[in-house]
Formats: structure tokens, C-alpha cells, sequence
């Protein structure tokens, strides 16, 4: 289905005019993200076109700045930061139920930008410039227990491993990038028990529900881009399913450096389980939490219930974007 929106900043249509004010276009900036210079360029490019900016201090504080923009009436709320920044602006607009009426825009400053980079999305000053230009586009969302993400939930990687992920290594490799360091981190690793119930038609209907059980490594689930550094680069983020990939247990030693790695993803020969769902449900099955990370925020749960929301979520995207990287035609990143 066509989901491009036919306007820079009000719908379509026979809609009434109103006169635009700073409350209307919310920039929300995460001043430590990436290299820590962009505060500035990020106020000026804003305030030239009289957009309001507000600048996060704390954990939480991108969600409760776009809760408070979507309650007042914002049609466009700006992410500068990274995909843990956009992840919290994302759960403050669905907090305030806002998401069918206000567009999502992201300025890329953090390291990675894997969000970004699919919504073809380059640079700070691209940034705005498609927020003026740009094309609009509505894409799916994926829920994990009520919790919003846009890019993937992964299980089995720790805050460890991601804290220890060298910034050079998540932009080439984006999530990919989490999975090596945390292998490469871990004398011996404790595998996940676990029971993947996947749900393919409407309403959990169980003829067509499939359950796959056993020891993985790990679990990612994509609604956007899983990892970079191979082929097979991303979810579609417009076919209204989750891209389910479950890595079985094996000796870690078979699994450690990039390239042994990327095979792995490209070649999908042994270890992997992949499947393509709307919506689907993890359960630990050694009664004690699995943690998860939704675009690099940190969830623990014991059953994690996941599915996507499809068409729930209007973004700026750039004219590299495409909804399929890996389908003819081309790639965003």
C-alpha cells in the first residue's frame, strides 16, 4: 500500500489553516548523544524556523517531553539523538495517544543512527532539510508488553556488552554490532531456554500458530533495521510483519569476529530460525527474567508479548528511502 502523505506539516485535503506557532513543530535534543557537539548547529537550524527546542538531561526526560508536545497540540515532533533518544520520543507520543496525528522527525546525532539511515536520513543540516522538503511516509511500530520500538528488540544481550560496543563499531555495524561484542565479552555464555510462539493469522488463530522451543543464542526481532554489515540488512517497515531471528546454540567460538558473524546472518545454513510474523510471544522457560533491548533501552520479562502495529506511525523520510533495502532497487543505508 502507498503510504506517502501529500504534505510538509498539515494533511491533505480540505483542512482549515491555522497560524503556526513554536508549540506546533517540538524539537526534543539529547545533548550527549554521539560526539557531543551538536547542541548548538542543532538550536540554530531550529530556531530559524521557529521551532521550540528542549533539551533532555536525564533518562526519561524524551518521554515526557513529547508526552507534553503531543498533549499540546504539536503535529511535528523533532528526535535529535540517537535510537535510544528516538525510541523514548516514540513512547512519550504513544503515552499521549497522539500518533495518528503527529509526524515523527529525526535529527541523526548519536553514533550509530540506524533509524536514520533507513528513513534515508543523512547529516544534521539533511535532517531539516527534509523536515521542509521531504517526503512523509507512514510505517509500522512494534510493541514489546506495551512498549514502543521502531528499529528491533533483542534478547540475550547485555548492558554490558552494549556499553562496551565501541562507537566505530556501531556505526558499521549497527546491532550486529552488539551481538560480536557481547560474544567477544563473555568467557562462557548461558544460552536462553526458551519458547517462541508465533502467531500468523488474525486474532491468534491457532491453526496457524507454530512453536518453536530450545536453546538459543540470540533473539532479535526487527520492525526496521536489525543490523548493518551484511546482505540481509533490514526488515521491510511496511509489510505490517516482525522479522523473527533466533540464533540456536552453538560453541561461541563458531560465532566470534565480524566476518564469522555476517556469514552467519548471510548464509542462515545452520543455527538460525527465521520467520516473518505480525505478532508473537517469548517465554523463559527457567522462571527468571530474559533481558531485552528495544533500540538499546534495557526490559526484563519473564514473557515478553510482541506484535506490530501496522501503518501507526508518520515519519520524514529523505529521497534515499526505501521501505525494502534488500528488494530491487536499492538500499537507504
Amino acid at each position: 500500500m502507498e503510504r506517502d502523505v501529500d504534505r510538509v506539516g498539515q494533511p491533505s485535503g480540505d483542512v482549515e489553516r491555522k497560524d503556526r506557532t513554536d508549540a506546533d513543530h517540538v524539537v526534543i535534543c539529547n545533548p550527549v548523544s554521539g560526539t557531543e557537539d551538536h547542541l548548538g548547529q542543532v538550536r540554530t537550524l531550529a530556531r530559524e524556523r521557529g521551532f521550540s527546542v528542549r533539551i533532555t538531561k536525564s533518562e526519561g526526560d524524551g518521554v515526557r517531553f513529547a508526552r507534553e508536545a503531543g498533549a499540546a497540540g504539536a503535529d511535528l515532533v523533532v528526535a535529535s539523538g540517537g535510537d535510544g533518544t528516538i525510541n523514548e520520543v516514540v513512547n512519550g507520543l504513544a503515552e499521549a495517544e497522539v500518533l495518528e496525528r503527529t509526524t515523527l522527525a529525526v535529527v541523526p546525532t548519536g553514533t550509530g543512527n540506524n533509524f536514520a539511515s533507513n528513513l534515508g536520513i543523512d547529516g544534521i543540516e539533511g535532517a531539516f532539510d527534509a523536515i521542509d522538503t521531504g517526503r512523509r511516509r507512514r510505517i509500522d511500530l512494534g510493541t514489546a508488553n506495551g512498549r514502543a520500538f521502531v528499529n528491533s528488540c533483542v534478547g540475550g544481550l547485555t548492558a554490558e556488552a552494549s556499553g562496551a560496543t565501541t562507537p566505530d563499531e556501531k556505526r558499521r555495524l549497527g546491532v550486529l554490532a552488539y551481538v560480536s561484542r557481547a560474544l567477544e565479552t563473555i568467557s562462557s555464555f548461558d544460552s536462553l531456554p526458551i519458547r517462541a510462539t508465533l502467531e500468523n493469522g488474525p486474532d491468534g488463530d491457532a491453526s496457524t500458530r507454530r512453536t518453536w522451543t530450545g536453546e538459543a543464542m540470540l533473539v532479535l526481532v526487527g520492525n526496521c533495521r536489525r543490523f548493518g554489515g551484511t546482505r540481509r540488512a533490514q526488515a521491510n517497515v511496511e509489510d505490517s510483519l516482525l522479522e523473527v531471528t533466533i540464533v540456536e546454540d552453538a560453541p561461541t567460538t563458531d560465532l566470534v569476529g565480524e566476518a564469522a558473524l555476517a556469514g552467519l546472518f548471510e548464509r542462515g545454513e545452520r543455527h538460525i530460525v527465521r520467520h516473518r510474523v505480525p505478532s508473537l510471544t517469548l517465554e523463559s522457560l527457567r522462571s527468571e527474567p530474559i533481558e531485552y533491548s528495544l533500540d538499546g533501552e534495557m526490559l526484563d520479562a519473564e514473557t515478553l508479548e510482541l506484535e506490530t502495529a501496522a501503518n501507526a506511525l508518520e515519519v520524514v523520510v529523505g529521497d534515499r528511502y526505501r521501505p525494502d533495502p534488500d528488494a530491487a532497487g536499492g538500499r537507504s543505508g
